[in-house]
């Protein structure tokens, strides 16, 4: 069965500065992956490329069969950036209605899906207010709401649960679990916490632009003999110097 991303050869600069070094990557349908690793290490700049905001300088990204960037294929990607981009003078209800108008969605999916996604980050009590009266936590769980709101293949979301307090976060991620091996989705989570790293299927380390590392969490442990997550990307750092 074909990947549903692959990433062959990918290099990127911004200017004279290299952001992305021979990055290359395979992820199967149904799988949570992980890019782990600190600010500044191209982690964000390689998940527009694969959502088609970005281009590559060099190599390939095809996300379900299809060439990198694709405007048609946005339909099937959910995608939540880093920093979030809503419309502040409208009510969290309005930027759901607003986004779920994007996609190919009749009047009831629409409704559903926004009762969907406004209950799974609990936002439901709060969707009459503006979102210039949410906190930043509140900004972040709306959009991942609208990640979410058209039922996406793939879902692609940049440091989801920074901001958002603990209990929220563990329900945040049981249900990306719950997408994952209920309905197949294909996600990757972009984080520099390692708690969270350990519950991807799979993890790629990125440093200054190059994928370091990468295996299932319980590989990476026994590659570089450690049970601590952090020491595996200090010990795997060490092994680049």
């Amino acid at each position: 069965m074909d990947p549903t991303i692959k990433v062959e050869q990918v290099n990127k600069s911004f200017g004279k500065k290299p952001v992305l070094n021979d990055v290359n990557l395979t992820i199967p349908k149904g799988q949570l992956f992980g890019f782990i690793g600190p600010s500044g290490a191209g982690k964000t700049t390689l998940v527009k490329m694969i959502v088609g905001m970005e281009k590559a300088d060099s190599g390939t990204i095809h996300v379900l069969n299809q060439k990198m960037p694709n405007l048609g294929l946005l339909q099937e990607i959910g995608y939540m950036a880093q920093s979030d981009a809503l419309y502040v003078e409208l009510t969290g209800e309005e930027n759901l209605k607003f986004f779920a108008s994007l996609y190919k969605l009749n009047k009831e999916e629409q409704k559903q899906r926004i009762a969907y996604a406004a209950g799974l980050v609990n936002l439901t009590a709060d969707l009459k207010k503006r979102v210039a009266a949410y906190s930043g936590g509140m900004k972040r769980r709306l959009s991942l709401a609208i990640a979410l709101i058209q039922d996406p293949k793939v879902l692609i979301l940049d440091e989801p649960t920074v901001g958002i307090d603990p209990e929220l976060k563990l329900s945040i991620w049981n249900e990306l679990l719950r997408l994952k091996n209920e309905e197949e989705k294909t996600i990757i989570v972009t984080t520099h916490v390692m708690d969270e790293a350990v519950k991807c299927d799979y993890v790629a380390m990125v440093r200054d632009g190059r994928i370091i590392t990468s295996g299932s969490p319980n590989e990476l442990k026994v590659l570089y003999e450690t049970d601590d997550f952090d020491e595996v990307f200090l010990k795997a750092g060490v092994k680049q110097a």
